[in-house]
């Protein structure tokens, strides 16, 4: 899948690009990432790219004239590698808007996007972008969440590394992201290594006895009920939609209503 980046900064990406271990979902192209610098498709000596607002306030604007140069750009480039491909199945990816006013991303998005043909992610800066080019252009608008960043580079970074790693071979082990928080609706319980016994000045602090049991079914059991009792302090929403979903059995009802919370 190939996602094209426009930005006004993509020196923000290229480091994200080579460490970690998503780094193999790019080397590999199963994520191919192509950066668009916005200010490469700006005029005049000086690569203006934003103006003050219509009608006054703060802050200033994304200008029109550039981005829909970009975006043309990207599409022209997107149909050239569709046409070049001899096997091919050219399917329009989505242009992606990164705002604080979009849906939330969730990791259901992310299998969705991870599934599809890539997206055009469009990263706004300043005050915001020209609302024509949001009308004429943009499919979805995303968040990170109920906060306000400097731009939409964070947000695409988040998404990238959250659809790379869904890809087969990227992670060590292919049933990681399996038991990943959200993979099965709740939250990821904890996890703990070596040593067994870790002495602190406030004594020692053994891991879980029954990690050490061998005993499969209840190391499961035992996970479970702390994913769900984690879910239950933290997120009880997502134990609501669960129940109505109706992934809880009858035993993860028992053990809820034994925390005195359901």
């Amino acid at each position: 899948m190939r996602f094209d980046v426009i930005t006004l900064f993509p020196e923000l990406f290229e480091p994200h690009l080579i460490h970690g271990i998503t780094r193999r979902a790019y080397e590999s192209a199963q994520v191919d990432v192509r950066l668009w610098a916005l200010r490469d498709f700006a005029d005049g000596q000086y690569r203006r790219v934003d103006d003050r607002p219509y009608g006054g306030g703060p802050g200033m604007v994304l200008l029109a004239e550039p981005l829909e140069r970009a975006l043309a750009a990207v599409r022209a480039g997107r149909d050239g590698d569709a046409v070049g491909a001899a096997d091919a199945v050219h399917t329009r990816a989505p242009v992606i808007h990164f705002t604080p006013t979009g849906r939330r991303i969730d990791q259901a998005l992310v299998r969705e996007i991870a599934a599809g043909p890539g997206a055009v992610l469009l990263c706004g800066r300043y005050e915001g972008i020209d609302q024509r080019v949001l009308d004429r252009h943009v499919d979805v608008e995303l968040s990170l969440g109920d906060f306000v960043l400097s731009g939409g580079e964070l947000p695409a970074l988040a998404l990238l590394d959250a659809v790379a790693r869904l890809q087969d071979g990227v992670l060590g082990d292919a049933h990681s992201h399996q038991q990943d928080s959200f993979s099965d609706g709740l939250l990821e319980g904890p996890h703990y290594s070596r040593p067994e016994n870790l002495v602190t000045d406030d004594g020692s602090l053994p891991i879980p006895p029954v990690l050490l049991s061998g005993h499969h079914g209840r190391i499961a059991r035992w996970r479970r009920e702390q994913s769900l009792a984690l879910t239950a302090r933290r997120r009880p929403d997502l134990i609501v939609l669960a129940r109505a979903a109706q992934q809880l059995s009858a035993e993860d009802e028992r053990f809820l209503a034994s925390l005195g919370i359901y």
